[in-house]
């Protein structure tokens, strides 16, 4: 048996992120020698990419970029995941995530096909999370990616554990009057999920299906014919107060909506993206 200890088992963890099985078999055979296991993690590592593809990815984190340009500010938000909140937390993790963002940014792409696709150290940025899930010994997935460009872009991340990175993360794309209340804004946004900005982004299906199962509800429910148009409108509205921004009760505020508090800085937002991991 390789001579090596359980001090040794958590350093090389520790450098590589590696599962604690793989661990002790590349110290098995690399005969206790650090090193040499470390080599050997990077060897076996690259051949057990595909072995992974079935595995879940549903731990991770958020991270995100501002960048000034002409005319205003661009984001990139990145949701990066892995299979285990050990390497989530893990700073090759953490450094993978900060350079695959870095390259996202830089290619300015706006969803995770662009962003695999951009290139990175002399390869694309899907191969070099492949390369690094072998050495982390772990399924690695980028599994979104958002682009929000205005003339003020505000960003907010927020740990729901503190031992562990950013799980959710938002951008705020305004003008830079409702910049003064973007971060306001954007923690609301973090804490309440709205899916929709203005009523009018929503499907037009998705709407015709909300009014549909309102009305088959009220149906059910023996509501009078003749009152069955204001009680659909009226759970309609109950449907865009609680999913679009503009319409949600103010977090800080209830007694006002995001709409308002946005209205009385005399500017406007024009974009938000929220990330979860795993949401």
């Amino acid at each position: 048996m390789a001579n090596y200890t359980v001090a040794d088992i958590q350093a090389l963890r520790e450098r590589t992120g590696a599962g604690m099985l793989d661990v002790k078999k590349a110290l098995d055979e690399a005969e206790g020698d650090i090193d040499k296991a470390v080599d050997i993690l990077r060897v076996k590592g690259l051949k057990g990419v595909a072995k992974r593809e079935g595995r879940s990815a549903s731990e991770g984190l958020v991270i995100a970029s501002i960048a000034d340009v002409d005319g205003g500010q661009v984001g990139t938000l990145l949701e990066l995941n892995s299979e285990t909140d050990f390497v989530a937390k893990n700073d090759k993790f953490i450094t993978l995530a900060n350079e695959v963002l870095e390259a996202a940014a830089a290619a300015g792409a706006a969803d995770a096909e662009a962003a695999l696709a951009a290139p990175i150290a002399d390869t694309t940025v899907g191969a070099y999370i492949d390369a690094a899930a072998g050495t982390l010994g772990e399924k690695i997935v980028l599994r979104r990616v958002a682009r929000v460009e205005a003339p003020v872009v505000t960003e907010y991340l927020h740990r729901t554990n503190k031992d562990l990175p950013a799980q959710v993360g938002v951008l705020v794309g305004s003008d830079a009057k409702a910049g003064e209340v973007a971060r306001d804004v954007a923690m609301h946004i973090a804490a309440y999920s709205p899916i929709y900005l203005v009523r009018e982004d929503a499907p037009e299906e998705t709407v015709a299906n909300e009014r549909r199962v309102a009305e088959e509800t009220a149906r059910a429910e023996g509501k009078p014919e003749g009152a069955l148009p204001k009680i659909i409108e009226g759970r309609l509205n109950g449907f865009f107060k609680e999913n679009t921004l503009v319409d949600q009760a103010f977090a800080k505020d209830p007694k006002t909506t995001v709409g308002k508090v946005i209205e009385n800085t005399g500017g406007e937002v024009s974009a938000f993206a929220r990330f979860r991991v795993g949401a």
